[in-house]
């Protein structure tokens, strides 16, 4: 019989297979604590007879998240590689704030969605990552840190909202109270804007923020980079932004990479402005990390301050990215690429 993961359960979902097995809910609770706590076996849980944890382990696994290796940059951003319980490696990055721990997770072991500026792409797509998985990156870097991770983006490997049911099981686990109780409101999930998954996860009414990967101000340019861009146009994706804003009232986060001579020139900006005056939302400009595409350079400090300054110049809320973590392959599949050339 294949065991249950029974990390990527919920409270309820828990409570009732322990009533099929003829055990109490005050168990569930149990249980349920010891992996809400990192447990990574039923022999870990003490306060549970002996019977019971043999009894548990033929019927449910605790899937573990292990670190393979790990980077430290100078900047005290740490990159760590995990390799995956149930196959896989993939990459969650952690940066230190005055603020508190952030970590940058996961959702998928490689993507589909071949943007010409990750190199999580060129890596191919093999599996969706379950909420056991997901929740394991985060426990896994608390362990390592000694500390607690008060913030989680979900802008590592992965397209999120293209494993959209295990991400959103996961968000709504880890920001209850019984769980890691961590607030929506400090939660970003990131995504390529994949248009009916954007409505649908407005109807969730979560209140996370949400990141638009755009990257382009016009459809020409945006299929140059964004394999994505074939299927919804800017058009029909700002559209879909609206209606987010409409059913959260949260302010969106568009991501916009730099890159020298496609998409940083004045007039890219004063599309930009014109796509996004009167939307609830912030420009986050980010320098390109030059080992990821050979093909493609960063723009110049000059260029990308000017591009700012003409849309704080029209009331656009704008930051530029500060870069961390570049002496230790911190973008987006670096390391996985460097360490596991040839994943089986």
């Amino acid at each position: 019989m294949e065991k249950k993961d029974i990390k990527s359960m919920t409270f309820d979902e828990i409570v009732s297979d322990f009533l099929n097995i003829s055990e109490k809910k005050y168990r569930a609770k149990q249980v349920y604590q010891w992996i809400v706590k990192g447990a990574s076996s039923f022999d870990e849980m003490t306060n549970l007879s002996k019977p019971f944890r043999e009894k548990l382990s033929l019927i449910y696994e605790i899937p573990k998240v292990a670190i393979e290796t790990k980077r430290i940059s100078s900047d005290g951003t740490i990159k760590y590689l995990f390799k995956m319980p149930f196959g896989g490696y993939i990459e969650s990055g952690l940066m230190k704030y005055k603020h508190g721990n952030t970590i940058c997770i996961s959702t998928q072991v490689g993507c589909k969605m071949g943007c010409a500026f990750c190199k999580t792409g060129e890596l191919g797509f093999k599996r969706n990552l379950l909420p056991s998985e997901m929740i394991g990156q985060i426990q896994e870097a608390e362990k390592d840190l000694n500390a607690k991770i008060s913030n989680i983006v979900l802008m590592g490997m992965g397209e999120p909202l293209d494993n959209y049911e295990n991400v959103v099981k996961f968000l709504k686990m880890i920001s209850s109270e019984d769980h890691l109780n961590i607030g929506m409101r400090h939660i970003s999930l990131s995504t390529c804007g994949i248009v009916d998954k954007i409505y649908k996860l407005a109807e969730e009414n979560m209140q996370l923020t949400l990141s638009i990967s755009l990257h382009a101000s016009n459809d020409e340019t945006r299929k140059k980079i964004m394999k994505i861009a074939n299927r919804w146009s800017i058009s029909e994706l700002i559209e879909a932004c609206k209606y987010y804003i409409k059913k959260t009232g949260r302010r969106i986060s568009f991501e916009y990479i730099m890159i020298d001579g496609v998409n940083d020139k004045p007039a890219d900006a004063e599309r930009l402005i014109k796509l996004l005056k009167g939307v609830l939302c912030h420009v986050n400009l980010i320098p390109l990390n030059g080992e990821n595409n050979a093909n493609l350079k960063r723009s110049s400090k000059n260029c990308i301050y000017r591009f700012k300054n003409m849309l704080e110049a029209e009331n656009i809320s704008a930051t530029i990215r500060r870069t961390l973590g570049e002496d230790i392959e911190g973008a987006c599949g670096q390391l996985r690429a460097m360490h596991i050339p040839k994943e089986v």
